[in-house]
C-alpha cells in the first residue's frame, strides 16, 4: 500500500516509516496537517498514520479533510494523550484504528495487518457482488463431451499452480468465465481478480492503466496512479484479448512475466509484482507472430499452459443441459414460471450452428423468457435466425403499433449485444431505461400468459 505518515515529531515519522518500508509498503512523510492535505491533492494514498497533536493543531480536525480528498483512505490515529473519549471521537470522525504512544513496531504491524484484512474482505465483497450480478457466471464446468472434459480437467490442475495460462477460442465460448473459475479455485482466491481490456484504450492510456504512471508523465497526468498490476498484487491479472496488445507494450509485459518486475510510466524505479497472469484471445497468436504483430518470445512465455475452448457447435451433447441452466436462471430473475422448451424449440436449437456460441445462447434464451406468453419456450419465441429466417409479423410498414415495433427492435439488439450496457449504447438510451423496458416486457408477457387461465376460470 501507499501510506502517508503525519506527525510533527521527526523520530516518530522515521520509526513508523522504517517499519512500513520493511513490510514492503511505500511511505511519504508530512510534518503538518497542511502538508498532508497537499500530498493528497497531488496523489493517491491507501492509508495514513495520523498524530492527534500536530504542533498546535488538533489532528481530529484533519480526519474529515483527509477523507474528503481520499474517501477510501484508512486512517490510523496515534497519540500520547490516549483515552476512551478521544478514541471514540476519532472513530466517529472516520478513523479505522487507534494506537497509543509510545508504540512498538509490532503494534504498527498488527494495525497494518488489520487494514490489509479489511481491504481484502472489501475486495472479496466487490468480487462476489460482481459474480452475483453477472449472467455469465452460472456455468458449472460440467460436460458430456469427452474432449471438453479433458480440457476442464487440465484447467482444474492448472488452477492450483502459479503458471501463466493462455485461453484460446472463438468469441463467446466462455473464456472469461473460465478465467474467473481458475482464479476462484487457486491459492490466490482471497485476493483481487483484475481485468485489463487490451483493445479498449490507446497505447499510452493502456500502458498507464496496466503499469500506472507518475505525475507529469504525459499530458493530462495531473496525479499518480498505481495501475492494474499493483491492484492485482497477490491475485490474478486477467488480460482480455491479448492479441490486441500494442507492440510497444509487449516488451514490458514480457519483463513482468519473466522477471516479475515493472516500472510505472515516467518512473525509472523498478517494482516487484506478485501476480498470476491469465490471458485470453480469439485470434491465432502464431499467425500474428508471423505477421510481425506479436513478439515470438512473449508468445512462448504466455504459452505455458494453453486451453482452447471449443465452439458451442462442437458440443452437441452439452446443448440441452446448458440451455436448461440458462432457462432456470433467467426465469428466476424475471419471476417467470417457465421450466422447459417445447420439442420444436429444442429441435431448432440443436439444428442451429450458434456462431455467437455461449453468449448467443444466453441472449436468445433471455429474450425468449421475457417474450414468451406460455410456460414453455416455443419456436415462435425465438428470433428469425433460429427459426430458419421465417418471416416476422413485426417489421417496418406492418400493421402494428410503434410500441410493438420498439419492443421487437430492443429485444433483437439485446440478443446480438454482448452486454446490456452495449445494447443501451447501440440503442442510444440510458442503461437504466433499457432495464426498465426489459422488465416491463417481462411483466407484459406474464400478464399475457395469465389471461387464458383467467378467461377459462371465468
Amino acid at each position: 500500500m501507499r501510506i502517508l505518515v503525519i506527525d510533527d515529531e521527526a523520530h516518530i515519522r522515521k520509526t513508523t516509516t522504517v517499519t512500513l518500508d520493511a513490510l514492503g509498503h511505500e511511505c511519504m512523510q508530512a510534518s503538518t496537517g497542511a502538508e498532508a492535505v497537499n500530498f493528497l491533492q497531488k496523489g493517491s494514498f491507501d492509508a495514513a498514520f495520523l498524530d492527534l497533536r500536530i504542533g498546535s493543531d488538533n489532528g481530529l480536525d484533519f480526519i474529515p479533510k483527509l477523507l474528503a480528498l481520499e474517501p477510501k483512505l484508512s486512517i490510523v490515529v496515534f497519540t500520547a494523550f490516549s483515552s476512551i473519549d478521544t478514541a471514540v471521537e476519532a472513530m466517529r470522525r472516520g478513523a479505522v484504528d487507534y494506537i497509543a504512544k509510545p508504540f512498538t513496531p509490532e503494534q504498527i504491524r498488527q494495525s497494518l495487518s488489520r487494514l490489509e484484512n479489511a481491504r481484502r474482505l472489501e475486495n472479496r465483497v466487490v468480487e462476489l457482488e460482481s459474480l452475483l450480478s453477472s449472467t455469465d457466471l452460472l456455468t458449472e464446468f460440467e460436460t458430456k463431451e469427452p474432449l471438453v472434459q479433458k480440457l476442464f480437467e487440465t484447467a482444474t490442475k492448472a488452477a492450483s499452480s502459479a503458471a501463466t495460462i493462455l485461453l484460446l477460442g472463438e468469441s463467446g465460448t466462455g473464456k472469461s468465465i473460465l478465467a474467473r473459475a481458475l482464479h476462484r479455485n487457486s491459492p490466490r482466491r482471497e485476493n483481487a481478480f483484475v481485468t485489463v481490456a487490451c483493445p479498449s484504450l490507446s497505447r499510452e492510456l493502456l500502458e498507464s492503466e496496466l503499469f500506472g504512471h507518475v505525475r507529469g508523465a504525459f499530458t493530462g497526468a495531473v496525479g499518480e496512479t498505481w495501475g492494474k498490476v499493483k491492484a492485482a498484487e497477490g491475485g490474478t491479472l486477467f488480460l482480455d484479448e491479448i492479441g490486441e496488445l500494442p507492440l510497444e507494450i509487449q516488451p514490458k509485459l514480457l519483463r513482468l512475466l519473466q522477471e516479475r518486475e515493472y516500472e510505472r510510466v515516467g518512473d525509472a524505479k523498478p517494482r516487484k509484482a506478485d501476480v498470476r497472469v491469465i490471458a485470453v484471445t480469439n485470434r491465432r497468436l502464431e499467425d500474428l507472430v508471423k505477421e510481425g504483430k506479436f513478439r515470438e518470445d512473449l508468445y512462448y512465455r504466455l504459452n505455458v499452459i494453453t486451453i482452447e475452448l471449443p465452439p458451442l457447435r462442437l458440443r452437441p451433447l452439452d446443448l440441452h443441459t446448458l440451455a436448461i441452466q440458462h432457462l432456470k436462471m433467467f426465469a428466476r430473475q424475471s419471476s417467470r414460471s417457465i421450466k422447459d422448451f417445447t420439442p420444436a424449440a429444442m429441435s431448432a436449437m440443436q439444428r442451429y450452428s450458434w456462431p455467437g456460441n455461449l453468449r448467443e445462447l444466453r441472449n436468445v434464451i433471455e429474450r425468449a423468457v421475457i417474450l414468451s406468453p406460455g410456460e414453455k419456450i416455443d419456436l415462435n419465441d425465438f428470433p428469425d435466425s433460429l427459426r430458419g429466417s421465417a418471416p416476422s409479423n413485426v417489421g417496418i410498414g406492418h400493421r402494428i403499433t410503434l410500441d410493438q415495433l420498439e419492443r421487437e427492435h430492443i429485444m433483437r439488439i439485446i440478443e446480438i449485444a454482448s452486454s446490456m450496457d452495449e445494447a443501451a449504447q447501440i440503442l442510444g438510451i440510458d442503461p437504466a431505461t433499457l432495464y426498465r423496458k426489459r422488465k416491463r416486457y417481462a411483466e407484459m408477457a406474464e400478464t399475457s400468459a395469465a389471461e387464458p387461465a383467467t378467461a377459462s376460470t371465468a
